[in-house]
């Protein structure tokens, strides 16, 4: 296997935006969604964000539902997900609650000056250089497949995100979107501007397209 097989996946607001420019946290979906999103956490073998999401977001990362947790256990797997975190810079907090909970160690993907600079101890997350400067993807996918990692999901932030789509290393896209627009208000976004291979002339496939409450969930996949 040469690299995972990569799923992204995010919430945002109908043009576009993960989150507002207040100081707390925008929830952009409901119970029933992320519900479905600890679903598919449970299903795949890593879960990778960029570093301004641990700063923005201070996730965990991990299974919520104890039943899911304990299926994966009873299959002889770990009860969440590996975590990865891309850091070109290596900046990341130690007290951040990725590096204080789960049962496993992050990995993070980092450059050889980011690694230089990087506080994480040994105890806190593996730290894997992949370049001089910069986060290699290509590299990281294979380490992780090196890994036994076979389906990754990607849940953000924007920067990561364009990142993956415009390197063309995105199997399937998981969009939650919600019934407003955030304009001026708006701060991250989905993705930046790139240039991207999901095209006009080469689009995206899309196979499922459902409501989830007020929520519209659209599944796409590479054709």
């Amino acid at each position: 296997m040469e690299r995972p097989y990569v799923i992204v996946s995010a919430a945002m607001s109908l043009d576009g935006f993960l989150d507002d420019d207040a100081p707390e946290r925008l929830v952009l979906s409901n119970a029933a969604d992320f519900d479905r999103v600890d679903a598919v956490r449970a299903g795949v073998d890593a879960i990778a964000v960029g570093a301004g999401t641990v700063r923005a977001d201070d996730p965990r990362l991990l299974v919520r539902s104890r039943e899911r947790r304990e299926a994966r256990a009873a299959a002889g797997r770990a009860p969440s997900p590996l975590r990865v975190v891309f850091s070109p810079s290596g900046d990341l907090d130690p007290r951040a609650r990725l590096f204080r909970t789960g049962e496993d160690r992050p990995v993070v993907y980092t450059s050889a000056a980011g690694l230089r600079e990087c506080r994480l101890g040994p105890e806190a997350a593996e730290v894997v250089a992949t370049a001089e400067r910069e986060v290699d993807l290509e590299a990281a996918l294979a380490d992780l497949a090196g890994r036994g990692v076979e389906r990754l999901l990607v849940e953000g932030g924007g920067v990561v995100h364009t990142a993956f789509f415009s390197a063309d290393l995105v199997d399937e896209a998981h969009l939650a979107v919600a019934p407003f627009l955030l304009g001026e208000r708006g701060g991250a976004r989905f993705v930046y501007a790139a240039g991207f291979p999901q095209s006009p002339d080469r689009p995206l496939r899309l196979v499922e397209a459902r409501a989830i409450g007020e929520i519209a969930l659209l599944t796409y996949r590479r054709d």
